[in-house]
């Protein structure tokens, strides 16, 4: 097998065994001929928890005009319905300065942002790995360059050699040509 890596090792400039996990990977992948690229976003998807889909739920929604309208059309009525309530029948259910509405407000924030923070750790996580995995991809895509380049370069010499011994065969018969002519 050490032999197959010998040209990743050239370019890499190490041992196979002295690599990294990640160069390891690539330089087998670059030895077997096998593509190294895959759906990073479909996997991780496919691995979350009911708990992490929900917490992605709740940070788009969150993160929402749709939710901040939703917000403020709510504490508008609240605010609106108990100052009717207060003005028409002196006992409003939450009187101003509306310390039931701000109990409300602070549960909400003290669920909400754990909930919005693991969405973006779990995020930042996918982030990560897929940084990882473009890593990957352009290096093999770096080496695969290089190989190319030297099978190009080797090709184009065997070409030139070749091109030189049918020169060279040619002045042999120009000079018997010219060796007859008296």
């Amino acid at each position: 097998m050490h032999d197959k890596h010998d040209s990743t090792e050239k370019f890499i400039g190490s041992t196979y065994e002295l690599m990294d996990a990640r160069t390891r990977k690539v330089a087998r992948h670059i030895s077997e001929r096998k593509h190294i690229s895959k759906n990073l976003s479909k996997e991780f998807e496919d691995t979350a928890t009911m708990g992490q889909r929900a917490a992605d739920v709740v940070a788009n929604f969150g993160g929402s005009w749709t939710f901040i309208l939703i917000f403020a059309v709510t504490l508008i009525c609240w605010v609106i319905l108990n100052s009717y309530i207060l003005i028409n029948y002196h006992k409003a259910f939450d009187p101003y300065p509306y310390i039931l509405l701000n109990l409300f407000l602070s549960m909400l924030a003290s669920i909400q942002a754990p909930i919005i923070l693991m969405s973006q750790n779990r995020h930042a996580e996918k982030d990560r790995l897929n940084a990882e995995h473009d890593y990957e991809v352009n290096l093999k895509a770096e080496l695969e360059i290089m190989l190319l380049h030297e099978k190009i370069d080797t090709l184009r010499e065997h070409q030139w050699n070749e091109l030189m011994a049918i020169q060279a065969d040619q002045l042999k018969l120009l000079e018997k040509v010219l060796a007859k002519i008296p």
